[in-house]
């Protein structure tokens, strides 16, 4: 299942959620302050790799 972050409108807490994707629009309250509903935030990622940084057919 894919991670989701969201974010309350009213009191601005953060939290990730693991969700299917079919879930992943289902409005939710939000665990702290029970008002507002949450809304999902761009998520940030970064990914690391070895070798040739993934050129195919080597470095030039």
């Amino acid at each position: 299942m894919p991670l989701y972050e969201y974010e309350c409108p009213e009191c601005g807490q953060k939290l990730e959620l693991r969700r299917s994707i079919s879930d992943s629009e289902r409005d939710i309250k939000c665990p702290e302050c029970g008002k507002g509903i949450l809304k999902r935030i761009l998520s940030l990622f970064s990914t690391s790799s070895s070798g040739n940084g993934g050129a195919p057919g080597g470095s030039t």
